[in-house]
């Protein structure tokens, strides 16, 4: 099952989503994990805590599960 996590931004870095969707709770915890593990963005491994996640990307985190991110603005037009 695929969990939205809603921004208010145009974009949201990866570190920042990790926070946000609650998967790790500080910067040096997420850039080890990365380093170690990565995460999946769009069905490619990304190890970078600076990459930039746009409304329609999906996130794959190991034993965490698949988040899409998604647009508070495209909730207010629904």
């Amino acid at each position: 099952m695929k969990e939205t996590i809603h921004i208010s931004t145009e974009y949201i870095p990866l570190g920042q989503f990790l926070k946000l969707a609650n998967i790790l709770e500080s910067g040096g915890m997420i850039k080890v994990f990365l380093q170690e593990n990565g995460v999946y963005v769009n069905d490619e491994l990304e190890t970078r805590r600076g990459r930039k996640l746009y409304p329609g990307d999906m996130v794959y985190v190991e034993d965490a599960g698949t988040f899409v991110v998604e647009s508070l603005e495209e909730d207010v037009q629904k």
